[in-house]
């Protein structure tokens, strides 16, 4: 091996990866990647000198880039409190809005499941029994259970069962989006949930009620489901369909990574439409008011993915020094 035409060929990639290295706290998301990808390669540099032609100080600068590299992606850092503005006006944002084609389309096919089985059952009233509802059950759900439900808790219990179990679903789809099928499942089985029990309303003539109570919390509540759906659906086929320039397991690690800022502000999502079902919901607010509010938040939730959203990813593309993986 010509040892010269091997440093020269290199030689950008060891600069990079040093550079990387010593900012690793001021990292993009694509930095961060860009840094893995080169301590990957960068480690193989250094076996293949080793083994073919053992220069010691080349072994020796090639060592210490990798040894930094590696502290750099492992070591241990203090918590840095400047990463927290930008976790919320970059990383959070971007992570969501990159995903947003993918959350768009689960939202489109869930509402259009739900709207055929509501059409359904408002058309067929057999239908309901079909799927396991008896007329007293169904007399039940009209006349109490459904308005009773919102005010069946105190509102901090309720708001927190509502944010651990939409914050469950969440998980479900983000763990297991990896084999993909099963967030079409977790996604079946609350488009048929909600598609039955509002053709049971609207056919009994409480439409009012029923798009008056979901309204203050559903569109948020139910945006987060499709949100984490989404990027379920992303992290699996990211593995399907690696990115450019990068193999199976990278792509998944590198979308993984991202999904993960994405939980954490989904955890917050949820949270809030658990405080709008505990407290705005069942609260003596005219229903007019009680849905202008979870409209409010609602596209606020929307302006915020899509407005800082676009806005990180413009910031990115024009980085200084572009990743590779970008």
């Amino acid at each position: 091996m010509d040892l010269d035409a091997y440093v020269a060929e290199h030689r950008g990639e060891w600069r990079r990866l040093d550079t990387l290295s010593r900012r690793r706290r001021r990292l993009s998301a694509a930095e961060a990647d860009e840094l893995v990808l080169l301590y990957q390669r960068v480690a193989t540099h250094l076996s293949v000198v080793r083994s073919r032609t053992p220069d010691p100080a080349l072994v020796a600068e090639l060592s210490r880039l990798v040894l930094a590299a590696r502290g750099a992606i492992t070591g241990p850092t203090a918590f840095d409190w400047r990463a927290i503005p930008r976790f919320f006006t970059h990383s959070l944002p971007l992570s969501l809005y990159v995903a947003r084609r993918w959350w768009i389309a689960s939202a489109l096919a869930f509402l259009a499941v739900s709207a055929v089985l509501a059409v359904w059952v408002v058309e067929d009233a057999s239908v309901a029994g079909q799927f396991g509802l008896s007329p007293g059950d169904i007399r039940q759900l009209v006349e109490h259970d459904f308005a009773d439900y919102y005010s069946e808790y105190d509102h901090h219990v309720f708001g927190t069962l509502v944010w651990t179990n939409n914050a469950w679903i969440a998980l479900q789809c983000l763990a297991s989006g990896v084999a993909i099928l099963p967030v079409f499942w977790l996604l079946w089985q609350n488009a048929l949930n909600l598609g039955i029990v509002g053709g049971v309303m609207i056919g009994h003539g409480e439409a009012g009620q029923f798009f008056g109570l979901i309204a203050p919390h559903g569109l948020l509540e139910l945006t987060g489901i499709f949100v984490s759906a989404g990027v379920g659906l992303r992290l699996g086929w990211s593995w399907i369909v690696p990115a450019p320039g990068l193999g199976r397991g990278q792509s998944l690690a590198a979308t993984a990574r991202q999904s993960m800022v994405a939980a954490r502000g989904l955890v917050l999502v949820f949270a809030i439409a658990g405080f709008l079902e505990g407290f705005v919901t069942p609260s003596p607010l005219p229903l007019l008011v009680r849905d202008a509010i979870g409209l409010l938040v609602w596209l606020a939730f929307l302006a915020y993915v899509f407005v800082l959203g676009a806005r990180a990813q413009r910031q990115q593309a024009a980085a200084p020094e572009p990743s590779e993986l970008a």
